[in-house]
């Protein structure tokens, strides 16, 4: 798999001291190029945020593994999902996240242009993203590991090669 990202802007929430108050949080634009550019970047993507398999295994797996996958090269960690800026910060917030970084897609367009977007209506979620993991270099996706049987309103949720172990593996032998 070599194809580059798509190219997208994030809307995302910076920690900013000068607005003061309990809320010390403005937006930011983040764009594909400002995340890929000149870097050696992992992203992996799951169903939604507190979710209980994204919040007990996948996510808590790259945060613990996160200086084993620094060692090995990597510049940054990203967890993407079809959420808003504010649920992905409580999220992490919960889990106490401190090392991956999160990256609301709350319009999907990311996920749209990876055509990993599915439906999850027999859930109730509306469309989310597929479980998957990537490396990213420069830009360019260079390993891919989509979990097998994607297809909208999947009656399971396959979590088979998105995870940290997966990506360990393929970065400790490539």
């Amino acid at each position: 798999m070599n194809s580059m990202v798509p190219k997208v802007v994030f809307k995302t929430r910076v920690h900013d001291k000068s607005l003061g108050g309990d809320n010390p949080f403005a937006w930011k634009d983040v764009s594909s190029q400002d995340i890929f550019a000149g870097r050696r970047v992992i992203v992996f993507a799951l169903l939604g945020a507190f979710t209980p398999t994204c919040s007990s295994t996948h996510l808590p797996g790259f945060e613990t593994s996160y200086e084993e996958f620094r060692q090995l090269g990597v510049d940054e960690i990203y967890c993407l999902s079809v959420n808003d800026a504010f649920a992905m910060f409580q999220w992490s917030k919960q889990l106490q996240v401190l090392k991956v970084k999160m990256l609301p897609d709350g319009n999907a367009d990311f996920t749209r242009a990876m055509g990993m977007l599915v439906k999850k209506q027999n859930l109730g979620f509306g469309e989310r993203s597929w479980r998957y993991s990537m490396l990213v270099e420069n830009g360019e996706i260079t390993a891919l590991f989509e979990e097998p049987g994607k297809t909208d309103n999947c009656d399971s949720d396959p979590f088979e090669c998105s995870d940290s172990a997966t990506m360990l593996a393929h970065l400790q032998t490539h």
